[in-house]
């Protein structure tokens, strides 16, 4: 256990990132409370835990003993006011801003602990919009983590204007010591540190393929081969998730307005047409 006192856990949204954000807390000791829109969902946030649990078994970084005791930390609600008495609250719903203030707003309604951290995992937008939604915005901040969270050891530490000295120290040893993530600590503007950088790289691949000077694999293979990074521009688009990255893009143009962040039209096309990477499917490549 951390010795902050933010051992109950509770996380809503149980997606991608829900998903691994509630697995990690678990696998730490926490307590951990998912809050999800449906039964339908719960089930589905279920089996997604409960995959990457077996995948870590079969591959030998979890004993099967372990797996019970991680999967019993973890269980569903569909009513958000089941989370009144948590600790800390870590959202990860869609990246649209009016969803997580509404969000927000309810759960400083909702919780009781007038110092329980609400933490969002936004990858795009200001931090201190969520705080202003709520009556204790000292104690809101921006928990960035990245996809796969069970493996991915970087976690963004975002505080607006208003966040209290306190809640950055609680939220930092929950990550690093609980958690056991490293963090970067980022100003509160649209994109932080990993995406202001990031976005401009994965928009200029995009215009490339969309110009035709060279195909989605060419680029890839460039960066790979030439660069020596793990993951080509547009095969880490698919992994993102094309619809995702399109409104990081936009939120980060909305701040700055510098045509480097815009989402070129093949991007925006390929959303609305449905092929949004490798979580339909189909991206700028394949996928069984």
């Amino acid at each position: 256990m951390n010795d902050n006192g933010l051992h109950r856990v509770g996380v809503v949204g149980c997606g991608l990132m829900g998903s691994g954000i509630a697995e990690t807390c678990a696998r730490s000791g926490a307590d951990v409370l998912v809050a999800v829109s449906s039964a339908r969902s719960a089930e589905a946030g279920a089996r997604r835990i409960e995959t990457s649990l077996d995948r870590a078994v079969a591959k030998g970084r979890m004993p099967e003993a372990e797996r019970a005791f991680v999967r019993g930390r973890i269980t569903f609600t569909t009513d958000l006011a089941d989370l009144a008495d948590r600790q800390i609250v870590l959202e990860a719903v869609v990246e649209d801003e009016r969803a997580k203030t509404e969000l927000f707003a309810r759960l400083d309604r909702i919780v009781e602990d007038p110092r329980a951290v609400l933490a969002t995992n936004t990858s795009s937008l200001p931090v201190m919009r969520m705080a202003a939604a709520t009556g204790r915005p000292e104690h809101v901040i921006g928990t960035h983590f990245f996809n796969p969270v069970t493996a991915m050891p970087l976690v963004e530490l975002t505080g607006c204007v208003r966040t209290a000295p306190e809640t950055f120290e609680r939220t930092e040893a929950f990550v690093t010591k609980m958690m056991g993530k490293e963090v970067v600590r980022s100003p509160d503007r649209a994109g932080f540190v990993v995406n202001a950088l990031l976005v401009p790289y994965l928009m200029s691949a995009v215009r490339m393929a969309e110009s035709g000077f060279a195909t989605a694999e060419d680029i890839d293979r460039g960066m790979t081969l030439g660069c020596a990074h793990p993951m080509g521009p547009l095969r880490l688009a698919d992994m993102i998730g094309l619809d995702t990255l399109a409104r990081v893009a936009d939120g980060l143009y909305a701040e700055f307005r510098e045509p480097l962040y815009a989402a070129p039209p093949l991007l925006l096309r390929m959303v609305e047409g449905g092929l949004l990477g490798k979580k339909s499917g189909r991206g700028f490549y394949r996928y069984d």
